[in-house]
């Protein structure tokens, strides 16, 4: 899941000090990658990223998906008062980032029932898979938080995505 023929990770990438280039791509027709710098504050006193700092990035992915998508979070919240909760998160690690690395995140998504789906995520340095993991996501109602049926642009963009 590197990135599309004729783009390398890098081109992906600004130059420093530029606020553009930190949009997804998508990935062929399932997937898609975020890029994501590794900085100081991402790393521990070894000087590699942070274990936990992986799930934040799968989280970014998974968040521009969306909205690479025209869903952004906060539209499904208001429009379809829903919401997304991390039931379960299996997280496998190959590999570290260090300060400076220039990754991606990926994210595919498969529907799971209703009200459920899972993201099937990495974190890439180039072709290296650094991490690999999935997570279970249930869509709960805003308001009571009882559990609530994807809304149906997404459960198409899933379903079109298998």
């Amino acid at each position: 899941m590197s990135a599309p023929p004729g783009r390398s990770s890098e081109a992906a990438f600004p130059s420093a000090g530029t606020a553009s280039g930190t949009k997804g791509v998508p990935i062929g027709s399932t997937t898609f990658a975020f890029p994501v710098r590794v900085y100081y504050e991402d790393t521990d006193a070894a000087g590699v990223v942070y274990y936990a700092n992986y799930l934040k990035f799968m989280e970014r992915a998974r968040t521009e998906w969306l909205d690479a998508h025209g869903l952004p979070l906060a539209e499904l919240e208001r429009v379809h008062g829903v919401v997304f909760v991390v039931t379960r998160a299996e997280i496998d690690f190959r590999g570290a980032a260090r300060l400076g690395d220039r990754l991606e995140a990926t994210v595919a998504f498969e529907p799971v029932g209703r009200a459920q789906m899972v993201a099937h995520q990495s974190v890439r340095r180039g072709r290296e898979v650094l991490v690999e993991g999935r997570v279970r996501l249930a869509c709960l109602a805003r308001d009571g938080w009882a559990p609530a049926r994807v809304p149906p642009e997404l459960a198409r963009l899933m379903e079109a995505s298998l």
